[in-house]
This record gives structure tokens, C-alpha cells and sequence, in this order.
């Protein structure tokens, strides 16, 4: 069993060769640094970094990528070594993270070769900090212990190894960053790492099917994020130190600098006396504006749950109470002579009506309060997090950088359908998309037509195919298709007229065997690279940008071995940036029995038209997944895409 530690807890090793594994959101560079018996390093011989990766016992990556493996031989290591500190940094860059808190918490576990992981441990409470010292391996009795550390430094790796007693740690420094520069520009990034924010966070919503995030992860709710994402990006409060039977002890290094909080949210202007507070868009914690409109959405969903959930069991409480005491009436002998207990019956009604009336007054109030929130929020919201009718979209241009998250649709309850919550899930997709094109599984889909219905779903996947093509860089993303029997032509018109098919819509089962093959081959080479430390050995011609596989009418053209590959891609394809978007019925599957439950398992599920399958166990709702629908006769999409591809022809140049 592995044991989850957190910040100041130790544990015994019980081997001494080890694996550790590190997974984060973003490239970053991971060193090891021997220390003697005192903690002391004694030249910069005793650091492995990129630039020497090898010492006695200890060998590390030789660039920055976003997973690692570092192998440590604690017995092979100099009998002068008390101690093996594992650091963390973000290489430095323009347009590079500056801080972890900007990030998602990276997350290291460690175990033998060929064996289970003993310990893990996600790094969290990291803000302003750019390097950080994730564990430490010390001798103690003469057994090997680890010991999850934490301890984080704004001013970097330089920082971090001057803090660690190293003489000259700025030009060591400069050596990592100069070491790892070449192969920044080919490093591929993987998906966030299941942190105990991320399930916090997928615990806002969760889907039947899988976890979707509002996310807000839900990006709020995962629903099934179980997600944004779901996770939140608002910075997480440093955590106390562990707590042993001989008092605290404090992990903090004195001469480690503190780090500053971020920048307080917008003023408020100040309420009339007696009236609600005014909505202020970007009214949250965060570094950019981005983080804090996603910050508030996800406040925002949380606040809709909280009163939702404050109102029925106010109700319930009411029914209850009714009905208790009308039953004690009924029981009285005496209240059943000559109308003798119509007062008592009276009387318990109108308890009922008064504490559901003052129920929903409050109800009524806070759902006031939010719609307002959501008039003011919605039309600041960014084009990732922005519905497609939203004016935004008319001054669309092509990003920069990869956004927070992606908008999959709105999220609402029924005591207030039109008070929407943007569904966010962050980015990079932890998980591959399904739209269920299903009859039997949704109210709202039994009343459409079985065509009707999978012309929807196809051209629910080609939305959000186009808004994942908007929000990314030119040339960071890729969109393959597979449609067997040509029937989503209509469809992907819009992508076919923009030019950002590479190559057309693979039809019949030998164009389903070709895509594929390529992509599990992509898949094979970037786990190997990655796990072995030579992201910059990929071949010259391999595309390096986010993967997305659109598969229409799942299972017509693919055999068994297809089949076995589209698992693969499913379940390894994510961490290496190749993603599924599934348009399938599940009983269209069904001779193949249980072999695909992990398929559908594996990916997020949402629908072509309203469906409330999205259940959150945080506070027992059923969330109305409500599909992201481009306005009757608007050409957004398609004015959205050409930009788009001329960007993509200018990159390409």
C-alpha cells in the first residue's frame, strides 16, 4: 500500500534502489544533491543536474520535461553520504511559468524498479516559489528514511542551492538553465496530477460516467472529475509541519525567504445599507485576471450548491415535521371525535408553509444574488471560458499561451434553470471526451430522432474540437479524424473548409487501422523519451503539438485489433498529449460485453442535448448538463477557424 505523505512526514524505505517519479503540469528541471552527515554539500561535484546527471548511486534527467525518472542506488552512494535531497525548478524563459503557484502542484512517488510505489507526495502550499526541495533520503540507525520536505524558493534554483549550502549555486545554476535551454523547445507537457486539490475540486460535481470538472474541474465539478480541473488554481495555504510525540518541529530553513500572498481582488463598491454588495467581475484571488474569473466561477458554483443544497433539506426538514405531526394527531383518540384535531392539523400546515416560505425566501435571495454575479461575469469571460454567442469571439485572436481551462458547457438545478455555471475543465485534458449519442440513456434524447440525435453529437464534437483548436497556440494542436462511413460530413464541414485537417476523415477500416497505428506509435515513442530522459531525441518529422482523435460511429470499421488500440490510446494517450473525443452509442458496442466498460470508464461523458447525469457527492445534486450550442445562422465557427488556420499557415512559414 502506498503511503500518501504529507509536508514534514516521514517514512521507512524498504528498499534502497529506487525509481522516483516525478509528474507535473509543466517542465521542470529535477536535480539531487548529496548532502554529509552534518547536511552539508561539499563542492557542486556533490549536485546532479542536467548538465551532470550521473553521480555514485544517483542519476537524473538530462532536460526539463514535465515527467521524470531518477534513478537512486542508496547503497552505492559515498559512505560519507547522510543525505539525498531531491529539488525541483522551473526553468526560466519568456513566456515560461514564473511560479508554482501558476501551475499544477507537482507530484513525486517513490518505489523500487519493478515494484509498487511505498510513498507519495504531492507538493503543495507552493505560491511565488520557482524551485523547491521535494524530499529528502536520510540515514537514520543505519536505515534509509524519506522524508516529504516542501520547502519552497522564490529566488529559484540559485536560491534554493544557496540555501542547501553550496558555494557558487548562481553559476550551477546557470549551468542547469544553459543545459536544458535546447530541448525546452521539444519537451511535450503531460495533464496535472491527480492532487488532493484535484479530487477537493472534483469533488464539486461528478459525473456518472467518469469525472468532468465545471468544472469549474468541474473546473468547478468534475462530473465525473472525479476533473477541473476540475482543480482551482487559487493558492493554497502553507501547510503546518508534522507533529511528533516529542512536539512540533519546524522544517523551515531560517534563512528561507517568505513568500507574499497574490494580489488582493478588485475593490467592491461599497452596497447601499440594506441592499446586496454589486458584482464585480474578477472578484477573487489570483495572479492574472484569468485566474481569478476562473476562481470566482468556481466560487460561483460552489455558492449555487451550498443554497441549493441549504433549501431542500430545509424542505425535507418541513415535510418531516408535517408529517410527524399529523401523524401524532391521527394517533390522538380524541382528535378524531367531532373535528377536535382540525386545529391541530391547521396548525401544523401552516408551521409547514411558514418554514418553507422562509426557505425559499432565502433561496430567492442568494439566487438573486448570483444571477447577478453571473450578468456581470459572463460577458468578461475569455474566449476559452466564453459561450460561442458571447461578443468576445468577434475580437478572437489566436492565443499566445494555453489557457486555465476550457469551457465544456454550462451546469444549472432545477430551482433555477437560466442561472447557468460555466463548465470548465482545465487544460491540459487530464481525460478523453464521449458525447453519448445514445436514445435510451437521456429524457431529453427518447423524444429526438435517432438521426436527428447523432447529427447533434457529431456537431457537439466538432464545437468543442474547434474551441480546443481556438484556445491553443498555432501549431500546438492537432485534430485527426475517423469516420468510417462518411455519414459526418455535414458536420466537419466547418473544419474541412478551414483547411485544419492535415489529412481527410479516415474512411473504412483500413483508414481506421492507418490513424490508429501512427497515433499508438506516437504514444510508444514520447513514453519512451519521456521515461527515459531524451525528450530531445524524438524523430525530427514527429509532430509534437496536443493530439486530438474525433471517432464517429464507434464501433462500424474497427476489428479487434482496433479496438485494443483505441483502449490503449484512452488510457495512455492523455499523459502524452494525445486525447480521444468519442461520438458513440453504447449499445451500438454491446456484442463486445464488458471488455469496453474501462473504455467508457475512462472518458468524460457529456451529451448532445440537456441531460442531468452529472452527480456531485459533495452535496448530493444532479447537475443539468447543458451542451455548448453556436447560435442558429451565426458563422462564428467558421469565422473562429479560418483565423485560426492563418495562423497556423504563418507558423508553419
Amino acid at each position: 500500500m502506498t503511503a500518501e505523505l504529507v509536508r514534514g512526514q516521514n517514512h521507512p524505505l524498504p528498499h534502497t534502489r529506487l525509481d522516483i517519479r516525478v509528474s507535473a503540469g509543466k517542465p521542470v528541471v529535477a536535480a539531487a544533491m548529496l548532502g554529509d552527515e552534518a547536511g552539508r554539500v561539499q563542492g557542486a561535484e556533490w549536485v546532479a543536474h542536467p548538465a551532470q546527471p550521473a553521480l555514485p548511486g544517483i542519476e537524473v534527467s538530462r532536460q526539463a520535461t514535465a515527467d521524470h525518472l531518477l534513478a537512486v542506488d542508496l547503497n552505492a552512494v559515498p559512505a560519507s553520504v547522510h543525505r539525498v535531497t531531491v529539488l525541483l525548478a522551473l526553468p526560466m524563459g519568456p513566456g515560461r511559468p514564473v511560479r508554482f503557484g501558476a501551475v499544477a502542484a507537482p507530484f513525486v512517488s517513490v518505489g523500487p524498479p519493478d515494484g509498487d510505489e511505498v510513498v507519495s507526495y504531492t507538493v503543495t502550499g507552493l505560491d511565488t516559489e520557482s524551485a523547491v526541495v521535494a524530499l529528502e533520503f536520510y540515514r537514520r540507525q543505519g536505515a534509509w528514511k524519506v522524508r516529504a520536505v516542501g520547502q519552497g524558493y522564490a529566488g529559484g534554483l540559485a536560491a534554493c542551492l544557496t540555501d542547501q549550502g553550496l558555494d557558487r549555486a548562481g553559476e550551477v545554476a546557470a549551468v542547469v538553465q544553459e543545459a536544458v535551454e535546447p530541448g525546452l523547445s521539444r519537451t511535450l507537457g503531460t495533464p496535472p496530477p491527480r492532487t488532493t486539490e484535484v479530487r477537493h475540486n472534483a469533488a464539486a460535481a461528478a459525473a456518472t460516467a467518469g469525472d468532468p470538472g465545471p468544472s469549474p474541474d468541474p473546473g468547478p465539478a468534475s462530473g465525473t472529475t472525479s476533473g477541473a480541473d476540475p482543480q482551482p488554481s487559487d493558492p493554497a495555504a502553507p501547510q503546518p509541519p508534522a507533529q511528533t510525540h516529542g512536539g512540533p518541529i519546524n522544517y523551515a530553513h531560517p534563512r528561507r525567504q517568505s513568500t507574499a500572498p497574490p494580489p488582493p481582488p478588485p475593490a467592491v463598491p461599497p452596497a447601499e445599507p440594506g441592499r446586496p454588495p454589486v458584482p464585480v467581475a474578477g472578484d477573487a484571488t489570483g495572479w492574472s485576471m484569468e485566474e481569478r474569473l476562473y476562481n470566482q466561477v468556481w466560487g460561483m458554483f460552489e455558492d449555487l450548491a451550498r443554497t441549493t443544497a441549504a433549501y431542500r433539506s430545509a424542505v425535507d426538514f418541513a415535510d418531516s415535521r408535517l408529517d410527524q405531526e399529523l401523524d401524532r394527531a391521527l394517533s390522538d383518540p380524541r382528535g378524531r371525535l367531532a373535528g377536535a384535531g382540525d386545529p391541530a392539523r391547521e396548525a401544523a400546515r401552516a408551521k409547514h408553509e411558514e418554514l418553507t416560505g422562509r426557505a425559499r425566501e432565502a433561496l430567492d435571495r442568494d439566487l438573486a444574488q448570483l444571477t447577478a454575479e453571473s450578468e456581470v461575469v459572463e460577458p468578461a469571460l475569455p474566449p476559452a471560458f466564453a459561450r460561442w454567442d458571447s461578443p468576445v469571439w468577434h475580437g478572437y485572436r489566436v492565443p499566445m499561451e494555453i489557457p486555465m481551462a476550457l469551457r465544456l458547457g454550462d451546469l444549472h438545478l432545477p430551482e433555477r434553470s437560466d442561472l447557468r455555471i460555466p463548465m470548465l475543465v482545465r487544460l491540459p485534458l487530464e481525460r478523453g471526451l464521449w458525447v453519448d449519442s445514445g436514445r435510451s440513456t437521456s429524457e431529453a434524447a427518447v423524444t429526438l430522432d435517432e438521426a436527428r440525435l447523432r447529427a447533434l453529437a457529431m456537431d457537439t464534437a466538432v464545437a468543442h474540437a474547434a474551441r480546443l483548436l481556438a484556445v491553443y497556440p498555432a501549431g500546438e494542436f492537432t485534430v485527426h479524424v475517423i469516420d468510417p462511413a462518411g455519414s459526418a460530413a455535414r458536420s466537419l464541414a466547418p473544419l474541412m473548409r478551414s483547411g485544419l485537417l492535415d489529412e481527410p476523415p479516415a474512411a473504412g477500416a483500413q483508414g481506421v487501422s492507418a490513424v490508429l497505428a501512427k497515433l499508438t506509435q506516437r504514444v510508444d515513442l514520447v513514453q519512451m523519451a519521456v521515461r527515459g530522459g531524451a525528450a530531445d531525441a524524438l524523430p525530427p518529422d514527429l509532430d509534437t503539438a496536443q493530439q486530438l482523435l474525433i471517432v464517429n460511429d464507434f464501433p462500424h470499421g474497427f476489428d479487434d485489433r482496433a479496438v485494443t488500440q483505441l483502449r490503449y490510446l484512452a488510457d495512455e494517450g492523455p499523459a502524452v498529449g494525445v486525447h480521444l473525443l468519442m461520438v458513440a452509442d453504447r449499445e451500438d458496442a454491446s456484442a463486445y460485453g464488458p471488455v469496453l466498460d474501462p473504455l467508457w470508464r475512462s472518458l468524460l461523458r457529456i451529451t448532445p442535448v440537456p441531460d442531468d447525469h452529472l452527480a456531485d457527492p459533495w452535496v448530493q445534486h444532479a447537475w443539468t448538463y447543458e451542451p455548448p450550442a453556436v447560435p442558429e445562422g451565426s458563422d462564428v465557427l467558421g469565422q473562429v477557424l479560418a483565423k485560426v488556420a492563418e495562423a497556423r499557415r504563418t507558423w508553419r512559414r
